[in-house]
This record gives structure tokens, sequence and C-alpha cells, in this order.
């Protein structure tokens, strides 16, 4: 994947006039409210244990 996402909407208004600010990677302004927010991507979630915490086999 060579192109980085951009969010869709203003988490705080819900408006999508969004622009990217310069305050570096990941900032974004929205011209409906005036706020300024950042996204930062953390990684990847560890797969959840299964379902049979038993230990033995099923029958």
């Amino acid at each position: 994947m060579s192109e980085r996402a951009a969010p869709f909407f203003c988490p705080y208004c819900g408006d999508e006039d969004l622009r990217p600010n310069e305050q570096g990677h990941g900032a974004w302004e929205c011209a409906a409210c005036s706020r300024a927010f950042q996204l930062k991507f953390l990684g990847l979630l560890a797969p959840a244990p299964s379902s049979n915490t038993s230990g033995g086999e099923e029958i």
C-alpha cells in the first residue's frame, strides 16, 4: 500500500471539509470548526485467543 489514508470527516464536528495541516505527517485541519488534529497509526492488534480454552481435544 503506497498511498496514505486520509480521514473522511472531522472527529469533532463531523464535517468533511478537511485539509492537510502544515504541522507534519498525519496533521489535518477542519475548515468548519477551525480545529486541528493529528492521526497516528499505532500498530496491528494481536489476534484474539481461540474460544477453546480447556486445552483438551474436542470430540
